[in-house]
């Protein structure tokens, strides 16, 4: 029998919901007539505007220029003509300039106009790194950190493990899934460019069991290689966080307020190792991305490869629904957000469009907490949700830091086993907003229905 790694404490096991896409080849999504790139797409401070209305701009000219190194390029994902400037808010909510650009020209489906520029194997480590960088390569996984910073640590940080995150544990969600299958080959070159990089020993690729299929097609690819080996990881959300995927494959735990770096190892989503891929062999940046449609009213649920700053209404008008939905949800079910504006565009953390009928998605009203334990039983990070809450509620947040608001990762666990549905991931999300934002915590005071 298989031996499955998991974290050792927490986490759900809800409905998985995979096979309505699982089994759809990426195809290219249809080429919009008008795109709005944000300039803020990844952590860290938001780019800076190189263009003005009336530019014209090609396929991966940059429009956003890097501000400072905890940054990283935007560029033009479409040919055309700049239209305007407008700040709008992001798929998470934070308000971004944005660049607008319409299509001009004519296409027969997406063609890219990178071309191929031969080996990378004689590239020097400075060279790729470059090219990483100048590509705006960010966390495609969902937590967009700028990946060049993630490369190059400090000295003192001795790297010996990459490992690349292929579990996509978020219900729904299959793009990485599908990913695997048709871009292995690929994948495997972004991982050994990446052990070539950071001069790192071996390499592990996490999948959960659920994907038998890639689990078997990349090990077959593996074989191949050289330090290079698949982990097949048992089915337990959220078995893609950065922490427990690290607990799974080394038995390692991060410390408090630590980095993968801490512990020798770095973290990469496959779909980001495609993209470094395409940087280092063909000078691509990022312009496109995989991104799974998906839900029971969707006619046409796929995986689609869609262009960076297109809205989600082209989208979903593409695939067509059988209804009205009463929730569009950027990402997955557990970690998602709810949107309100369907103009709203695809950036390169958008792993996914969920949409819920009006079935799907029934609301409970919050109830008082009877203090049963189950959020603390699922959550992962050994945190206290029920607690957190309270004080959160109460404004005492230096408490709240104190028992570990900073641990949460936000995986929404506590939220989904709650009987009273408080729907408790909101409140930390608040909180550090809160304190992040540097001001007297008196003057803020967290609402007793939080935002959706």
């Amino acid at each position: 029998m298989l031996k499955l790694s998991r974290f050792k404490r927490g986490g759900v096991h809800p409905p998985e919901n995979k096979d309505i896409s699982s089994q759809r080849s990426i195809i290219n999504a249809d080429m919009p007539k008008i795109v709005k790139i944000p300039l803020q797409q990844h952590a860290g401070a938001p780019a800076t505007c190189i263009v003005k209305e009336g530019d014209s701009v090609k396929e991966g000219d940059l429009i956003g220029q890097a501000n400072g190194s905890f940054s990283a390029n935007i560029h033009s994902s479409i040919q055309g003509t700049v239209k305007s400037i407008v700040k709008e808010p992001t798929p998470i909510g934070f308000l971004s300039d944005m660049v607008v650009i319409e299509f001009e020209g004519t296409f027969s489906g997406q063609v890219n106009s990178f071309q191929k520029k031969g080996s990378w194997e004689h590239i020097s480590r400075d060279e790729i790194l470059k090219k990483i960088t100048s590509a705006g390569i960010v966390g495609l996984g969902g937590a967009a950190f700028p990946t060049h910073i993630k490369l190059n640590p400090p000295k003192e940080k001795k790297i010996h493990t990459l490992i690349a995150n292929g579990v996509e544990c978020e219900p729904y969600l299959t793009c990485d899934h599908r990913l695997m299958l048709e871009k292995g080959l690929e994948i495997i070159e972004g991982i050994k460019i990446l052990k070539k990089l950071m001069n790192v020993e071996q390499a592990i690729i996490g999948i959960e069991n659920n994907k038998m299929d890639a689990i078997s097609h990349m090990d077959d690819l593996c074989n191949k290689e050289k330090n290079i080996g698949v982990l097949p990881l048992k089915v337990n959300y959220p078995q893609g966080a950065e922490k427990q995927l690290i607990l799974a494959a080394l038995g390692k735990e991060v410390p408090t307020g630590g980095l993968p770096m801490d512990v020798g190892c770095v973290v990469t989503n496959v779909g980001t190792l495609y993209s470094v891929y395409e940087a280092v062999v063909y000078d691509k940046p990022i312009v496109d991305r995989i991104v799974t449609i998906t839900g029971n009213t969707v006619k046409k649920p796929g995986n689609y490869k869609t262009k960076i700053g297109t809205p989600i209404k082209d989208l979903l008008d593409e695939c067509g629904l059988t209804e009205k939905p009463k929730k569009v949800i950027i990402g997955g079910p557990m970690m998602g957000f709810t949107q309100h504006n369907l103009d709203t565009p695809i950036v390169k953390g958008t792993s996914g469009i969920l949409v819920l009928s009006e079935k799907e998605s029934k609301e409970h009203d919050e109830q008082p907490c009877i203090r049963c334990g189950e959020c603390i039983r699922a959550c992962p990070a050994y945190l206290m949700p029920c607690t957190m809450k309270d004080l959160s509620q109460a404004n005492r947040f230096e408490e709240l830091k104190k028992i570990g608001l900073f641990d949460c990762i936000e995986c929404g666990c506590c939220s989904y086993v709650c009987p009273s549905h408080i729907k408790l991931v909101q409140y930390f999300r608040l909180g550090k907003v809160i304190i992040k934002s540097d001001k007297k915590y008196i003057e803020h005071k967290t609402p007793v229905i939080p935002f959706n």
